[in-house]
């Protein structure tokens, strides 16, 4: 059973670094959570470092961008890595191809196709249609509140072809403010589920945390498994890579289990207990927000 605890502080002077994540912990896709971002800030202040471990598909400038126009300062956090450049990286050394099929909304993920520095001679990618394409490169559902069936045809085309579907964030749904959207692993899912092939690159899958690494490195960090705590509110995404990847974590209730852990300030521990046996995780600890 995870320990339930009532601040991070509680915690943190057993920790050199954090990875955290974002959605539903640090924002809520529109605003920032003035109590999670005071107590980033005071456990940098502490000497920690954060490393803010996304599966948003932009680049990294892109979510720095994005949390500032949410009102996360940058005296939060120390560096980024996100699922969207581990996959940048997987497509642009040719994992799907150099003809790619794009799904996902344009204006909100255009960054994904800006070249990146640290690739040796990068594949050329070029958008064409579903019927030329080598490859799938998805960043997220055409529109997020449709119905998934609506993407059911293009899906069963690229699988008749033999097409692979790069998934540029895992998450297969989100919280934007009230509202729940579908996000690109609930399309990765339908396909492997037809019996198509998916690559994942955000959590709770290996490549982005080697990425979490990488970036404390470029700041001059390297730290046991033992010195990181992971913290996030998806089961399937943050639990999971941390157990995954054997290091401690913190399991942020109030987020997209809040009605199943019947959390309003702390989740209920019998509820909690239930719910971690139903979906088979167990994170070192838990709480109901980040603070």
């Amino acid at each position: 059973m995870a320990q339930i605890i009532s601040s991070l502080s509680e915690i943190s002077r057993n920790y050199k670094a954090l990875f955290v994540d974002l959605w539903g912990c640090v924002h809520n896709g529109i605003t920032a959570y003035p109590a999670a971002v005071k107590a980033l800030q005071d456990y940098r202040a502490q000497g920690g470092i954060v490393v803010l471990v996304t599966n948003s598909p932009k680049p990294r400038a892109g979510v720095a961008a994005q949390l500032g126009q949410f009102g996360v300062p940058d005296d939060a956090y120390d560096t980024i890595a996100t699922s969207g450049d581990s996959a940048r990286a997987a497509m642009f050394t040719g994992a799907v191809g150099n003809k790619v099929y794009f799904m996902g909304e344009w204006e909100r993920d255009e960054g994904f196709f800006e070249p990146l520095k640290v690739i040796d001679n990068p594949t050329e990618i070029t958008r064409v249609p579903l019927a030329e394409a080598e490859g799938i490169v998805c960043c997220g559902p055409f529109d997020t509140m449709a119905d998934l069936d609506v993407n059911r045809p293009d899906l069963l085309l690229a699988k008749t072809n033999g097409l692979k579907l790069l998934c540029a964030n895992p998450d297969i749904v989100v919280d934007r403010g009230e509202v729940r959207e579908w996000c690109a692993g609930a399309i990765a899912k339908m396909y492997t589920d037809m019996g198509g092939e998916s690559l994942y690159f955000g959590k709770p899958h290996p490549p982005i945390y080697d990425l979490a690494r990488r970036r404390l490195a470029e700041i001059g960090h390297t730290f046991d498994d033992s010195e990181i705590l992971a913290i996030g509110d998806g089961p399937h995404t943050d639990i999971e890579g941390a157990m995954g990847e054997g290091i401690d974590s913190l399991f942020i209730t109030g987020g997209l289990a809040a009605s199943e852990t019947k959390t309003t300030d702390q989740p209920e521990a019998e509820a909690l207990a239930a719910y971690l046996d139903k979906e088979q995780r167990a994170p070192t600890y838990a709480i109901g927000f980040l603070r």
